[in-house]
């Protein structure tokens, strides 16, 4: 038998439980937004130009655009139709740019914990630089928001062979960084369990705009294909449909004109399916968690 991580069961989808989404409809829809901070010269990086010469000042005035303009576009663009999103959030922009969490604030989004920046990754941390990180990122989120974080996304979804156990124990119920599958599953961790939403690997604008270069239109296009193959297979069966944006990628204005194109689509079926957010998702199946495998 081969190596496994033994983190989920294998169950087809074939062989599921059997059930609707709170209006009655067949498949849940949700946006991610993520706004990221990222360290001067240090760590980690998104970059449009890679190779830069350094100190990089090109790299990162195309990503501080997110922050300073296309937050913001996007958040206006998405409450004008109607989308509360979930927001990706670095907790440094609660010092850096505390404009964009009150914008968020204001478009009713639900914030899921990121990191503090996405300079950083999980994945070089010791055990206890780790748990200290997990818990002062849920601990200030709690204390800016009044609550703590229902999800967390890692930055560059990165992972130890400890995590899943520190976001529990930190009191996470979900985690949005994995996508084996359309329905929500339940992740072994420890004595504990963690439920995984279906998170966009590929119908998200880091990977396929910038990773492999696909066009505006072309990832328009994607998400249109996606909603109509989904919304087909939904009639049958409940499914999870992710888009993950970012504020320096899809605000930028032609992105967003293509991006608008596309949840214009979705939203002509929007009393045919539940427009919702993760941890909408997560607390339906919490309610009755034999609903997931």
């Amino acid at each position: 038998m081969l190596t496994r991580h033994g983190r989920y069961r294998y169950v087809p989808i074939t062989q599921r439980p059997s059930y609707r989404w709170p209006n009655g409809t067949g498949l849940a829809v949700y946006l991610a937004l993520g706004v990221e901070e990222y360290a001067f010269g240090q760590g980690m990086t998104e970059d449009l130009l890679p190779g830069a010469s350094k100190p990089d000042m090109a790299n990162t005035s195309w990503r501080d655009y997110g922050n300073r303009v296309g937050c913001f576009r996007l958040l206006d663009r998405l409450s004008a139709l109607g989308i509360a999103p979930a927001l990706l959030l670095n907790t440094a922009l609660y010092e850096h740019a505390p404009e964009v969490v009150e914008a968020a604030r204001a478009a009713k989004a639900e914030i899921v914990a990121h990191g503090y920046s996405n300079s950083d990754t999980l994945a070089t941390m010791s055990p206890a630089e780790e748990a200290d990180y997990i818990g002062a990122v849920v601990r200030r989120i709690a204390a800016e928001e009044g609550s703590s974080p229902g999800g967390w996304s890692s930055p560059w979804l990165a992972h130890t062979d400890r995590t899943l156990e520190l976001l529990t124990a930190a009191g996470c119920r979900y985690l949005l960084d994995l996508g084996m599958d359309d329905q929500p599953v339940w992740l072994s961790a420890g004595s504990e369990r963690l439920l995984a939403v279906p998170y966009a690997l590929e119908l998200n604008d880091s990977s396929t705009i910038i990773g492999r270069q696909a066009s505006a239109d072309e990832f328009a296009r994607m998400i249109v294909d996606e909603f109509d193959e989904m919304f087909a297979a939904a009639r049958t069966q409940p499914l999870v449909m992710s888009i993950v944006v970012h504020s320096f990628i899809s605000g930028r204005p032609f992105r967003l004109r293509a991006l608008t194109r596309a949840l214009d689509h979705i939203l002509r079926h929007r009393e045919q399916v539940w427009i919702t957010t993760p941890g909408e998702i997560a607390r339906f199946i919490d309610a009755e968690p034999d609903r997931a495998v």
